[in-house]
């Protein structure tokens, strides 16, 4: 993965094309400057809009990094950007529809389907966009892999049917989606900023009981994301407590005596 794909920002991209907006400190348009002279920014975004950055910053001078900064051991990594991003949001944004063909989960090619892109979704957990789009055959939802995506075709589609697609997938996604309250104890309240960073991928509303000195963490996810959930609650061990989400307490209550049994100390359920 080259230096552009590690640090490429989706908000960056999308505030660049449809507002025309660019950074204004020296220091980040040198970097900016830096980055379009990547190969991968030339998928990343149009290229009227990669002249008219350019043309923003003739004067600016690339700084000479190569020698300052060494990569060590790095973990291996996937692509997270995806030449999809670009056509999947412009369809979106037209609220149109689409010819899809794509891979199932066996590696094998099934015949184009007709759908609607509704969502781009990008797992923290494994590391890889997911689009959420509507079969108009089977009047299903479904959640592809943009890397299992073969082509992609926009079609048009009227506005009175795009209106009623959008209002069934958002009621689909809302029933599979989880809430939980998480509490931060008191005595680790100066590591608030370190606990919310951990869940930085996850809609969240921070709520403070002055009487009780005590944080609550209200978080909304995705069902499929309780795994990366729980890996975040066991990193932070003895630092927080979940006060609601019936599902995460019976994982970790499980965890618990897992490891407890593991040192022939046997609890009762």
């Amino acid at each position: 993965m080259n230096l552009f794909e590690k640090i490429f920002s989706y908000q960056l991209a999308s505030r660049l094309e449809e507002t025309a907006t660019y950074t204004l400190t020296s220091q980040e348009r040198a970097w900016l400057k830096m980055m379009l002279e990547q190969p991968a920014a030339a998928s990343a975004l149009e290229e009227t809009t990669l002249h008219k950055i350019a043309d923003c910053l003739l004067e600016e001078e690339i700084p000479h990094l190569q020698n300052a900064l060494v990569e060590k051991a790095g973990a291996a990594d996937g692509q997270t950007y995806s030449p999809l991003l670009r056509p999947l949001r412009r369809i979106m944004r037209r609220r149109q529809s689409m010819m899809i063909q794509r891979l199932n989960k066996h590696g094998q090619l099934i015949a184009p389907q007709y759908g609607v892109p509704w969502k781009l979704e990008f797992s923290m957990a494994r590391r890889e966009w997911y689009l959420l789009w509507y079969n108009l055959r089977t009047r299903a939802a479904m959640t592809t892999r943009l890397v299992h995506i073969q082509s992609l075709e926009e079609q048009s589609l009227p506005e009175e049917q795009y209106e009623p697609i959008c209002q069934r997938m958002q009621e689909i996604c809302t029933v599979e989606r989880q809430e939980a309250v998480i509490q931060l104890l008191p005595i680790y309240n100066m590591e608030l900023t370190r606990i919310l960073h951990a869940f930085s991928c996850f809609d969240k509303r921070v709520e403070f009981a002055e009487d009780e000195q005590t944080y609550y963490i209200h978080l909304n996810f995705a069902a499929n994301e309780s795994e990366y959930m729980l890996n975040r609650l066991r990193f932070l061990g003895k630092r927080v407590r979940v006060i609601q989400g019936d599902y995460l307490k019976h994982r970790m209550r499980e965890t618990s005596m897992k490891a407890l049994a593991r040192y022939g100390i046997k609890v009762q359920g």
